[in-house]
């Protein structure tokens, strides 16, 4: 079992709704196990294909393989087992305290969502493979959400210490993952295409697990779309350029063409031979969702691969979408499975309790669904971890608001001082699953009885 705790979860309050929306969450936790998904794309035979692509074992010399992001270690270990002694050396970069461990890949562990020492550390030595692999030898990359933070290297100029200042300041602003990303890749040597230029002698090919809204390759590998101007725009929109630290400031103030991430120009000047497999991404997620439903005798109705905005603000909004369904049966007839997919971000200004997006959204549903029989709401991070908790998100029902209301806790408070944890906790709502084996983004899970 994935889920942990499900004997905590289900026997309160709406019991037949949380025992079927936990049934959702874990087949369909269970069909995107990121081992799983490289064993289908990756086969050796007579010759080694990944995904659409052929190599002939004759014409390569040394296979190295590297990567980061969050439970990356399931696609390394993956990768080990069909390749075994034909990888000559390698290195991935896994959260810290996460993942599976492997036989001969090394494992760094990285700091996320904010980068630490061994972020440095581990982009450090991806680099230095990337940079040792030559003409005739393949490169294999794995990339998982995450990545970005988990290999942070900054440039000469930028200390961790002040890298890690832009980047939690970029955390608690709100803004979404792709704008954070524009900021961090060129805040790192590995980021933004980087890591291709690193490799360039050799032929590159990057499995990659999508976990942003746009459904397309993206990581260390990727030739980047957006510059250092971008940068310093999403700086100066979340109000954040005159609080970072000023060796950040001048950096992306006095950056040139030099300093620039690489654009798919520069793949081409360099001769880089990188190619881009996805192997997994979040509406694998969601359809996976839908058939457990399904076999459930339930009618699934996905409603959005790519949810964004504020996390309490999307938690009213399908909070208010199953009441809708409850009482009017419109825009579906009950009973039904709504399935939600993408990320959401939460603006923290000022003192701030514990707590993560998928939690701060549950939360925000549970007010809005106060009293209901018949919805059921849950939101999990699917590598098993929401925001800086070791919770992978929590399940509210219309009876969560007056069993809080019981126990003394202000739901209305923890949800202004971003204290979510501390009411899920005290409640035994919070979902707890540990490794899951992949990283899609968050799944949301509503269920109208």
């Amino acid at each position: 079992m994935i889920i942990q705790n499900s004997d905590e979860l289900t026997p309160k309050g709406n019991t037949r709704g949380r025992e079927t929306v936990l049934k959702i969450i874990e087949g369909a936790l269970e069909q995107v196990n990121s081992y799983d998904l490289i064993m289908e794309q990756v086969k050796l035979n007579d010759d080694l294909r990944i995904g659409p692509l052929r190599y002939d074992l004759k014409k390569i010399n040394d296979i190295f393989l590297i990567g980061g992001g969050k439970q990356v270690t399931f696609a390394a270990c993956a990768l080990e087992d069909i390749l075994q002694d034909k990888i000559r050396e390698g290195v991935v970069v896994e959260k810290k305290g996460g993942g599976r461990k492997t036989k001969k890949i090394r494992v760094v562990e990285g700091g996320h969502p904010i980068p630490d020492e061994g972020s440095a550390i581990g982009g450090e030595e991806i680099l230095r493979i990337a940079r040792k692999a030559e003409k005739d030898d393949l490169v294999i990359v794995c990339v998982t959400g995450g990545c970005t933070s988990l290999t942070m290297l900054p440039p000469e100029g930028i200390t961790l210490e002040d890298a890690r200042k832009v980047c939690n300041s970029l955390l608690n602003s709100g803004a979404p993952l792709e704008d954070m990303n524009t900021v961090r890749k060129h805040l790192s040597q590995v980021g933004g295409g980087k890591l291709s230029m690193a490799a360039y002698q050799a032929e590159v090919v990057s499995l990659i697990a999508i976990d942003e809204v746009a459904s397309l390759p993206w990581g260390p590998t990727v030739p980047d779309t957006t510059s250092f101007s971008d940068a310093k725009h999403v700086l100066v929109r979340y109000d954040l350029w005159d609080i970072i630290p000023s060796s950040a400031r001048d950096y992306f103030e006095k950056a040139d063409i030099d300093q620039e991430t690489p654009k798919s120009t520069d793949f081409e000047r360099m001769g880089v031979r990188a190619h881009h497999v996805i192997f997994a991404e979040n509406r694998m997620l969601c359809r996976a969702a839908e058939r457990t439903a399904t076999e459930l005798g339930l009618r699934p109705v996905t409603i959005s691969t790519s949810v964004e905005g504020e996390a309490k603000d999307v938690g009213i909004i399908l909070a208010s979408i199953a009441k809708e369904i409850e009482t009017n049966k419109q825009p579906f007839n009950s009973p039904c499975v709504l399935v939600a997919g993408g990320e959401t971000t939460v603006t923290i200004r000022g003192e701030h309790g514990e707590g993560g997006r998928n939690q701060e959204l549950a939360l925000a549903a549970a007010l809005k669904i106060a009293g209901s029989k018949k919805i059921t709401i849950a939101s999990i991070g699917t590598d098993g971890t929401d925001g800086p908790t070791d919770l992978a998100g929590a399940i509210v029902d219309g009876y969560s608001l007056e069993r809080a209301r019981r126990a003394g806790i202000d739901a209305v408070e923890c949800l202004r001082m971003h204290d979510s944890s501390s009411a899920f906790r005290r409640l035994h709502d919070a979902i707890r699953t540990g490794d899951t084996g992949t990283n899609l983004m968050d799944l949301m899970i509503v269920y109208v009885s």
